[in-house]
């Protein structure tokens, strides 16, 4: 065999072997996406509506003052301080569901008043937290007791939470996979296959919402403005497919 047979010969097998190397590949590719195929992934979810069982609700008083009448200030919100304190009382608040913060001192950045005295914010936080809703809930649309007594009162609106939100993801947790399995279903009984063993599972985010409401987030919801609310759970879930 001469040398220009040898090359030939040469070429020949080196094509030979990359012809079935290349054939492995498609058929390792064309396995791999009959595979894929056979996976069917679909959310589920469950819902149910709840109340809330803590409610937080905070507030501030404040006084604004010149340095020269810190003394002053300082005795006018130990009076506040009085006054609110003798009003949650007289409304059936305890000292365990009550905080008062003591009194914190900001000065004032009036860069239009060159050469004015220096003025003070003194500030006291107060902060409420009960399991009586409804107590609270009236209690915030009725501070006109404290404000006529001439306490500077600002007071935010109460937060309702509920507290039973691990037990309730894991009792909502069999009727969002019931969910996941009757979609996966649905959608393959249109392609004319069947459901099979569940290959993959894993919970999403929980949200918590207002009553009726479609607003969800990526990262989880928890509204705190209403007392009624509805939790709602997914779940992601793989199904093989026969």
């Amino acid at each position: 065999m001469n040398n220009l047979e040898k090359n030939i010969t040469k070429n020949v097998l080196i094509l030979g072997l990359c012809f079935i190397i290349g054939l492995s590949i498609v058929s390792y590719t064309m396995f791999q996406i009959k595979t894929i195929d056979n996976t069917l992934s679909v959310t589920g979810s469950a819902k149910q509506t709840v109340m809330s069982d803590k409610v937080k609700w905070s507030a501030s008083f404040t006084r604004n003052v010149y340095a020269s009448q810190l003394k002053e200030g300082y005795s006018q919100m130990k009076n506040d301080e009085t006054i609110v304190a003798k009003f949650f009382k007289d409304n059936g608040i305890t000292d365990e569901e009550l905080v008062i913060s003591p009194v914190s001192m900001q000065k004032q950045y009036v860069y239009e008043k060159t050469g004015a005295p220096d003025e003070y914010d003194l500030v006291q936080n107060v902060s409420i937290s009960s399991n009586d809703i409804l107590k609270i809930k009236n209690l915030s649309k009725n501070i006109e007791t404290i404000i006529n007594q001439g306490v500077i009162y600002s007071a935010y609106s109460p937060e309702y939470y509920y507290t039973k939100l691990p037990e309730m993801r894991v009792s909502l947790l069999p009727e969002a996979m019931k969910d996941a399995q009757e979609r996966a279903k649905s959608i393959a009984e249109s392609t004319g296959k069947k459901v099979g063993s569940l290959k993959s599972a894993s919970m999403g985010v929980v949200q918590v919402m207002q009553p009726n409401s479609i607003e969800i987030s990526d990262y989880g919801n928890y509204d705190l403005s209403t007392v009624e609310k509805e939790v709602m759970i997914t779940v992601k879930a793989s199904f093989i497919l026969k």
